[in-house]
């Protein structure tokens, strides 16, 4: 279960020396206001309305010369097509952005991290986790060097590799890869949500190496860490609280739940309905 999806942030998109002002003829689309009213679709859980915005938006930034304002277009495109299941969109949006990344030399750049994991994410999900190691690999080397090492972005890389190299029965690097990522989030400010779902992934991660009764302590022991995670009092129920419920209700279904289950499918209806 992997959770990469969310707006660029500003560090993502803008470099210490921008491009665009080298090339005045250039008009940067409004990628902030962009960004944010995605985040509103996604948010009411309207993913056609963001496709939509995002279709647009990569007209106009052709229109306009902004490269790099459609580099992040296209990096949200990935997210969109991976999680609506459209194959061909995502494939198409990942060859799009990765040449895109190189012709604009982004390759050592946080943003070339973002789009290299995006791109694997995307390959991933869509039965490619020979084709995604490597460039989570590549990422890995960006973010390591660019990003400081309790950074968030780091955690969410650290997540979707280890369940990559999961998937391909690389367990003993998925599982450190997965408790680097609990480290980071269990220490960051409202990162509960996230760090309930690694525990999930390392519950997952148990059973597909050992099975479910040789290591069922361990994983109830992250089952029921993954709960406490879920209820802490404070973390804010917002479109990212209900797209975690919703991810995490079906895992916790799995293994016998219900109750943890249902309760989280009805905290995210609630999230969605009222936004």
């Amino acid at each position: 279960m992997d959770r990469t999806d969310r707006p660029l942030a500003k560090e993502d998109y803008t470099e210490p020396c921008c491009p665009l002002e080298l090339h005045p003829e250039v008009t940067p689309i409004p990628i902030r206001r962009v960004l944010s009213k995605l985040d509103g679709y996604l948010g009411q859980n309207d993913y056609a309305a963001g496709e939509r915005l995002l279709c647009n938006w990569l007209r106009e930034a052709d229109a306009c010369g902004d490269r790099q304002g459609k580099l992040t277009v296209l990096n949200e495109q990935i997210g969109i097509y991976r999680k609506t299941g459209k194959e061909s969109e995502c494939l198409a949006a990942i060859d799009a952005a990765l040449a895109l990344m190189n012709d604009l030399q982004m390759e050592d750049a946080v943003t070339g991290g973002t789009t290299l994991i995006n791109a694997a994410t995307g390959f991933k999900a869509f039965g490619g986790a020979a084709e995604a190691l490597p460039l989570y690999r590549r990422a890995q080397t960006v973010y390591e060097k660019r990003l400081a090492p309790d950074d968030d972005r780091l955690a969410a890389l650290y997540n979707n590799m280890a369940l990559t190299l999961s998937e391909l029965e690389q367990y003993r690097e998925a599982e450190a890869l997965f408790q680097k990522a609990l480290s980071i989030m269990e220490q960051r400010p409202r990162g509960e949500a996230e760090a309930a779902i690694t525990c999930l992934n390392l519950a997952d991660l148990i059973c597909a190496e050992v099975g479910y009764e040789a290591g069922e302590e361990r994983v109830e022991a992250y089952l029921r860490r993954a709960e406490k995670l879920l209820d802490t009092e404070n973390l804010p129920r917002d479109g990212n609280y209900a797209f975690v419920c919703e991810k995490c209700a079906p895992v916790f279904g799995y293994y016998g739940y219900f109750f943890t289950e249902e309760t989280l499918k009805q905290r995210a209806r609630e999230i969605y309905e009222r936004t």
